[in-house]
């Protein structure tokens, strides 16, 4: 075997996973073999990530012991069923499969296969993924490490109780999206207010990066620093008023709750 690390799919997530990576100094584009079904797709990764890209699931297996198993909920029992024969306890399975269960994966493999089931976000891409993970029955501490480091790589990472992944779906997977959405309607805000576009822009992004070091660097609680920036009867309390009008706590908890309970519903199909 000649590489470390193979990825069964190179869609999005796995995309950013493998930049983070690299970008990491965690591994080189020599350490990484990736299959991926669609031809454009195919060229694509291979081109900007420089990596060794196949059609032939198979033949990642063989080139490597630790599987990134990154395919569509709806096929990973094809995938798996494919790579059953080749699977052994010499290798470790980390799925980033959304919603499926580990349970689900190890009764498609033979019994001591090694499994890791993560939920990852999309950050990973500019190292500032949050993801949470769980061991599967015959997985290793030096397994969890593993884990640990590949994700820490490309963010932050929590080891739980597959049970919890659901809640870390709701949140920090789907997060992204949300906060894409403040940002761009604060852009728009700005713009309202007579900035220009790209300034804008800009400038909600980097008000979104800031507010979040803060409470990451410091550990201060969110509402503390959201008292500190509204003076009385000042601009920020008076943008707050609004915001709390118009129900928009309320909206973030619902969200979370929902893409949680959906990221159930998708584990029980």
């Amino acid at each position: 075997m000649s590489k470390k690390y193979g990825f069964i799919g190179a869609g999005n997530m796995a995309e950013a996973l493998m930049k983070g990576m690299i970008s990491s100094g965690l591994c080189t584009a020599d350490d990484l073999i990736a299959s991926e079904v669609v031809p454009e797709r195919r060229d694509y990764v291979a081109r900007t990530l420089g990596i060794v890209v196949t059609t032939d699931n198979v033949e990642v297996v063989k080139e490597a012991k630790t599987i990134i198993l990154a395919v569509k909920p709806n096929v990973v029992s094809i995938v798996l069923d494919e790579l059953k024969p080749l699977l052994t306890a010499d290798h470790l399975v980390i799925s980033i499969a959304a919603g499926v269960k580990i349970s689900f994966i190890e009764a498609h493999l033979n019994w001591g296969v090694r499994v890791v089931r993560v939920m990852p976000n999309q950050p990973c891409l500019v190292g500032a993924s949050a993801s949470g993970f769980a061991l599967g029955k015959s997985a290793k501490k030096e397994d969890k490490d593993a884990v640990q480091t590949i994700l820490d790589s490309v963010g932050v990472a929590f080891a739980m109780d597959e049970k919890l992944l659901d809640a870390v779906t709701g949140l920090s997977g789907s997060g992204p999206a949300y906060i894409y959405l403040v940002i761009e309607a604060m852009a728009d805000g700005g713009v309202l207010a007579g900035l220009p576009r790209d300034v804008s822009q800009t400038l909600a992004a980097q008000t979104v990066l800031g507010a979040a070091k803060t409470v990451l660097e410091t550990k201060g609680h969110p509402a503390q620093f959201k008292d500190m920036v509204s003076s009385p009867a000042g601009t920020t309390s008076e943008g707050m008023k609004v915001l709390e009008e118009s129900a928009v706590r309320g909206a973030f908890i619902r969200a979370v709750e929902a893409a949680s309970k959906r990221s159930q519903e998708l584990g029980k199909s």
